[in-house]
This record gives C-alpha cells, structure tokens and sequence, in this order.
C-alpha cells in the first residue's frame, strides 16, 4: 500500500468538505502541523503508517498550522503536533505532543468505529435498500449487545415511530444518553401517540364547547401527528394565551411540535415567539 494512503494534505477552503463533511462517513483525523516542529516530525509518520494501515477505517488530513493561521486559530492550536479527531462532523477527541505508538494506537481504537457501529451502518444500508426486517433485526442484535447504543437505539426508534409503534420507541430512546437526535425522536413519540385520534370528532367537541382545554390539546396533537404543524399549534398556543388549565401541557406539546420541526424551521421561529409573549 502507498505510504500515504488515506493521507492528504489541505487548506482552510478545502476543510469544511474533506474534514467536516467526510467524517459524516468516515473518522478523519486531523494532524496539525509545520515544517519546523521536530515533534512533528515524530509524530507524522506514525500517523501516515497507522492510516496506510488501517486500510480507509479513518482518513488522516494535515494541516500546515503557518500556512492556515485562521483556521488552527478557531481550534484553539495552540501547541504542534495536535491530533483531532473528527467524526460526524465534530470534534470527539484530541491529544498534543509526539506521544508514543502504542499511545496512538490506543486512542485510534478510541475514536474508530467499533464492530457493533459497523453493524448499525450494515443495518442502515438494508433500510435504504427497503429490507425494513432485516435493518431492524440488526439494530435489535446491537441493542441487545449494548442497551445504550446511540445510533442503532435512535435507527430503531426511527423505525418503531414509522409504524407507530410509539411506546416502545419511547422505551429504547429512554435508555440512550440525551442528544439533539434523541429528544426530536421522543417529541416525535409523544406526538405520534395520537394518530390514531378521530379529528373530526375531536373538532366538534371544540367547536362545541371552545374552552375545553383536554378535547383542544387532543385536537391539537391529532393535528401534529397527521404533520397537520400550524393549525396544531394554533390551538396550542390558544390555550397557553388563555392561562386557564391546560396551558403547561399546551405549553409542552408546542416544545414537541418544534423539536420536531427544528429550530430552523419559519413555524418554530414565528410561534417560539408568539409562545414566549404569551408565557410573559
């Protein structure tokens, strides 16, 4: 294999791509370096084999800290040779200094992907290729090797949410560390649970009795359920402005409705605000 293999060297414009973008496939490890760092010249080498080594398991990029001032400047550089690790488009791990092989070798095993992680991308390219079964008996055999494993927990709730199956998403996500992922799945769980709710029915217990803060929040999750998002959040943020009973729920069930859409979203910019005047 060449001895640089899986090893390039870049520049500021080219990192956002080949360093933040790629380590959403695969672990880049980012060595930042200069030409006059004797560590450096320790350290470089080991880097090299062990990429040449690993066979594409991560991708090594080097960073010539004189020629991309700015950018060792916003990953707060500020000692060379400093390793980091990049992997789904964010830093997991660093370390500086020319610390031994046997120490490199430890902490790649750190921030590489482990048999199971392997596994859950097998499971996640059967759900691509529509063997829905099959993605799903993967993620079950890696739950049961390890309860709390992030992504084969939030792939299967995914699935679970998909076919309504909402109690037991809600069980495996409760079991996983909090994260972005995790809270929009279990506002998608909790929002989900009413699918199943008759909204035409529920429309006409509003209209009939319009302060009934349960038959509006029920009508309004029946709502998000079916994506129906801003009519739902209508409602919601009726009863919040009411202040009478129901308006914690309310409250709660609009936070659902914009962890689902995320915070990017015109729907959770326009009712966050609305919410927080009517809150104050």
């Amino acid at each position: 294999m060449e001895p640089r293999h899986h090893v390039r060297d870049i520049s500021e414009n080219e990192f956002p791509q080949a360093v933040l973008q790629r380590s959403r496939e695969v672990p880049v490890v980012v060595d930042f370096w200069a030409e006059w760092c004797q560590p450096c010249k320790v350290l470089g080498p080991l880097l090299e084999r062990a990429a040449a080594d690993a066979g594409g398991a991560f991708e090594l990029v080097k960073v010539d800290v004189d020629q991309n001032q700015t950018l060792a400047g916003q990953f707060g550089i500020q000692s060379i040779p400093t390793v980091v690790a990049f992997r789904d488009g964010a830093p997991v791990s660093q370390f500086s200094g020319a610390i031994p092989e046997t120490a490199l070798a430890s902490w790649l095993d750190e921030i590489l992907p482990s048999e199971l992680d392997v596994a859950v991308d097998r499971g996640r390219d059967a759900a691509i290729s529509g063997d829905v079964t099959g993605a799903e008996a993967i993620f079950r055999y890696v739950l049961d090797q390890q309860a709390d494993h992030q992504e084969a927990g939030t792939s299967l709730a995914s699935l679970l949410l998909s076919r309504g199956d909402t109690e037991e998403a809600l069980i495996v996500l409760g079991k996983l560390a909090p994260s972005p992922e995790v809270d929009r799945l279990q506002a998608a769980a909790r929002v989900g649970s009413a699918r199943s709710d008759d909204i035409g029915e529920l429309q006409k217990r509003v209209d009939a009795a319009p302060d009934d803060a349960a038959a509006r929040i029920r009508l309004a999750n029946a709502l998000a359920a079916h994506s129906e998002f801003e009519p739902a959040l209508d409602h919601l943020l009726y009863i919040v402005r009411t202040r009478g009973e129901g308006k914690e729920e309310a409250r709660k069930a609009m936070l659902d409705i914009f962890g689902i859409l995320g915070d990017e979203h015109p729907l959770t910019s326009t009712y966050r605000r609305q919410l927080t005047s009517a809150l104050f």
